[in-house]
């Protein structure tokens, strides 16, 4: 269910649902007739909101250090923290599945209302202390002469424009024309990750370039001059930018916007406090440990956006969803009616920053296309409630015999 097994003879008696754990590898998900686990009461199966008996499965924390404790004694050699985590993520996903998807569309709504406050600080408050910071440490940048303080300074000129682009695409998502933009336009605050990612990598290049060349002019004298003021303005930069860390940390898994914001303020810190280091170094030890930091700085910059910019791609050109996600849409799917008699397939992959859902159901041949109708459409409307799903598709099958219905096709 969860992350690897920690060993065979540990998941023998864990849930036996082989059509959930397969979920996404081989697209092919049979319903299994699920056996009650030895010493259970079999009545747990007829419960509506549990129908395949997973809460019999979830381990408590005595089993949990028992089976911890087998595998020690087994394997002295292995570590245990692994065993541990597979129960508890096993049991996470457990209760996930046993929510209802009202229950995953409160809980999301519930997060969003007590934590609208902190959203508009996170936001509005990053936005104003940027452009601050920009002038700040344009002023600190261009008194000293530092190149290093030149990165931070370039970085943070950028800091504005960034915010400033996440807040015009948040709207932009909220404004929608169904008749130009039919799936809506969620994916735009990802192009806008992907454009900022690549101007940030762009400005970097150019700050290398200018620091290789001051590096190789050489310089007469042995150290730069030292200006305070330039130093104690970066300084305030690192305060500043370390209290929107931690803001931004608390609420990041809940907004995809803050939790970018989050990543630019911790990117900042690693930028201010190592160029105020290397200029500090440039002035007191040796000038060359100005450039050298400013073109470190400039690399990490490269490497850090560039990382951004990748999983921003990713999401854009339609990564799979993780497996816990794919698994519960499986699960709401087997449970969604008695009639559907198995699943053939399923696949979820992202469109943006959420997820296109395709499900093939099989259902009787014999039965009446408005009962088959009704139960798909319900499936659909389902499954689109969840939070990190953008829009879903339901197909109908009589058979599991035949071919994957749509093909991976390798040429333009």
């Amino acid at each position: 269910m969860a992350g690897k097994s920690p060993s065979a003879e540990h998941v023998v008696d864990e849930i036996p649902l082989s059509s959930i754990a397969r979920a996404g590898a081989s697209g092919i998900h049979q319903r299994a007739i699920i056996p009650p686990p030895s010493g259970k009461d079999v009545e747990f199966q007829h419960d509506v909101r549990d129908p395949l008996g997973l809460s019999a499965h979830i381990k408590d924390e005595a089993e949990i250090t028992a089976n911890s404790s087998r595998k020690r004694r087994q394997a002295p050699w292995a570590k245990t923290d692994g065993v541990k985590d597979f129960y508890l993520g096993q049991n996470e996903n457990i209760r996930a599945m046993l929510k209802s998807v009202d229950e995953h569309e409160q809980e999301v709504k519930d997060e969003h209302g007590k934590n609208n406050l902190m959203y508009a600080i996170c936001v509005k408050g990053s936005l104003v202390a940027n452009v601050f910071l920009a002038a700040l440490q344009l002023y600190g940048a261009v008194s000293s002469g530092s190149l290093s303080l030149f990165v931070t300074m370039a970085d943070s000129i950028f800091d504005p424009l960034s915010g400033f682009m996440l807040f015009m695409s948040h709207r932009a998502v909220d404004k929608v024309d169904p008749r130009r933009y039919p799936s809506g336009r969620a994916r735009i605050s990802t192009a806008g990750n992907i454009v900022f990612s690549f101007i940030m990598f762009s400005v970097s290049l150019v700050l290398i370039v200018m620091s290789a060349r001051d590096l190789a002019a050489g310089s007469e004298e042995e150290t730069n001059k030292f200006w305070l003021p330039s130093v104690i303005a970066v300084a305030v930069a690192f305060a500043t930018k370390l209290t929107l860390f931690f803001m931004c940390w608390t609420i990041k898994h809940i907004y995809s916007q803050v939790d970018i914001l989050w990543r630019d303020h911790r990117n900042d810190l690693f930028i201010n406090g190592f160029g105020i280091l290397t200029s500090v170094g440039g002035s007191k030890l040796k000038w060359w440990i100005d450039p050298m930091g400013a073109i470190l700085l400039s690399l990490l910059i490269s490497g850090l956006w560039l990382h951004t910019a990748y999983d921003e791609f990713q999401l854009l050109i339609g990564v799979s969803a993780d497996r816990e996600t794919l698994q519960l849409i499986t699960y709401i799917s087997m449970t969604h009616s008695p009639l559907v008699v198995c699943i053939d397939t399923v696949r979820a992959y992202h469109t943006g920053p959420r997820l296109l859902v395709e499900v093939d159901i099989v259902m009787d041949r014999n039965e009446r296309l408005e009962v088959i109708h009704d139960v798909a459409e319900d499936l659909q409307i389902k499954l689109e409630r969840l939070p990190c799903v953008e829009r879903a598709f339901v197909h109908i099958d009589y058979e599991t015999s035949h071919k994957p219905e749509h093909d991976l096709k390798k040429l333009l």
